[in-house]
């Protein structure tokens, strides 16, 4: 079997490049170890857990607003295998919709797990230990990434698991520890939070969501206090212990001489982040580099070392983000066909899908000052509007920065209800090189929740917000 080019991994990155591809007019396979296509994301990622935020969400909607609403419920209860029935279902629509794109667009599926030969062969080694060899003028990585387990933490997909597991347990849990304050834990946290699970969240560094703006992250930690989530900041987990019916961690302030003191509960969830997945690749067999984290090393291009072998999404440096794959898978089946596509990484955007949503692009205040560029800030609470008011959801703000003399908007930072769908209003203005008084001129209709933003624009372009 010939083909013009190989992609190797069928997560959002590489099932889109391998659609592009296709579309170029290249004869194009992709190889997949697992049963169904989709990758991490569709499987066990993205996609199940804001299916099982969605039904959290409506259960604790239930419990504490629709009386305020007027909405008599009578008693509720959680019917857990239910909720993660209608996950699976979820999932697997979703993975039925890429196979049905792999056959509309004539790609060649190849189940197994695929490795480097030679530059120009790919071993598919298949489920029943039988194998078949692939012959490509082109190869494309978008292999993903793993939960970062270390030994200490007993990794044991019991008592003590990753978000793959938690997002398959079949009964609330009393207690869930959780490693880790980025925005897995958080996201998962929150869901099990909302079912009644007391939380406790163990993060080494001095804030929730290190690298993210902090007044967003201020106002989200601020919700998810009022949610019962507790937390443990600059701490570190020195050991983990598990049984058939529960996880203790034991746990230390940083940086001190305090005691260390054990917390106990149904499960720990480690989630301090994932590794480049290069496992039985291969890729010594063709000289690919890895940095020190692991992860292959590529040229602007997204080219290894060695031609016409390219690599994508979470296995290389940069965001471990669904939509940051789907762009590189694209920029990379241009490139081949004689293109010059174009991505700017500091116009991705980051979501949060906690409630309320936090969502960013571009750069914080933090990294301005670092990089010694003048800015001015303008802020709107989600308080001050009335769609908000309506629908008791006015936790959060919208925090616009822009250059201090040109008035480019230079980064826009939001946390609140719909956040995640209110940041490409930034994300297109920004990829204009729009000011915050662009931003600010646009008619907003009212009411929404976007008025926050322009309310945000006028704030930073001329300190003159009209609602508050």
């Amino acid at each position: 079997m010939s083909y013009d080019v190989t992609v190797i991994g069928s997560g959002p990155g590489g099932y889109v490049a391998a659609i592009r591809c296709a579309q170029l007019g290249m004869k194009t396979a992709i190889i997949e170890r697992y049963n169904t296509l989709g990758g991490t994301c569709l499987n066990v990622g993205c996609i199940p857990s804001k299916a099982l935020l969605d039904s959290s969400e409506h259960y604790h909607n239930l419990l504490h607003t629709f009386e305020t609403h007027g909405i008599k419920s009578g008693s509720a209860k959680v019917d857990m295998p239910q909720m993660i029935k209608r996950k699976n279902d979820v999932v697997s629509q979703t993975c039925d919709g890429v196979s049905f794109l792999m056959k509309k667009n004539k790609i060649d599926v190849h189940h197994g797990h695929g490795s480097f030969a030679s530059a120009n062969e790919i071993t598919v080694t298949k489920e029943d230990g039988t194998t078949e060899t692939l012959n490509t003028k082109k190869v494309i990585i978008a292999t993903g990434s793993k939960p970062i387990t270390p030994a200490a933490f007993k990794y044991d997909k019991n008592r003590v698991i990753t978000s793959t597991e938690a997002l398959n347990i079949d009964k609330v849990p009393k207690r869930m520890i959780i490693v880790g304050a980025g925005v897995i834990g958080l996201e998962l946290g929150s869901v099990f939070a909302r079912l009644g699970t007391e939380i406790e969240v163990v993060e080494f560094q001095n804030t929730l969501l290190p690298g993210m703006d902090k007044d967003a992250v201020k106002e989200l930690k601020r919700s998810l206090k009022k949610l019962g989530m507790k937390f443990h900041l600059s701490h570190k987990v020195t050991d983990v212990n598990a049984t058939k019916t529960a996880a203790k961690v034991t746990v230390q302030k940083r940086d001190s001489e305090d005691p260390t003191f054990e917390l106990s509960a149904d499960y720990c969830l480690i989630s301090i982040g994932r590794r480049a997945y290069t496992d039985n690749l291969g890729l010594e067999n063709v000289g690919i580099e890895t940095d020190d984290r692991g992860r292959i090393v590529v040229n602007d291009h997204l080219e290894t070392a060695v031609p016409g072998i390219f690599a994508i999404g979470d296995v290389i440096k940069g965001a471990m983000l669904a939509h940051k794959a789907e762009e590189e898978g694209i920029y990379v089946a241009e490139y081949m066909t004689g293109q010059k596509p174009h991505i700017d990484y500091n116009l991705i955007p980051g979501v949060v899908y906690t409630w309320p949503e936090v969502s960013a692009v571009g750069k914080t205040e933090n990294q301005l000052k670092e990089a010694g560029i003048p800015y001015k800030v303008g802020k709107f609470p989600f308080k001050a509007l009335g769609r908000a008011r309506a629908s008791m959801d006015i936790d959060g703000m919208v925090k616009v920065i822009a250059h201090k003399d040109t008035d480019e908007i230079l980064g826009v930072h939001m946390c609140g209800a719909r956040a995640a769908d209110m940041i490409m209003e930034a994300v297109a203005l920004m990829e204009f090189k729009a000011s915050a008084e662009d931003m600010a001129r646009i008619s907003h209709p009212h009411p929404t929740y976007t008025e926050a933003t322009k309310e945000a624009a006028l704030a930073a372009t001329e300190n003159r917000p009209l609602h508050i």
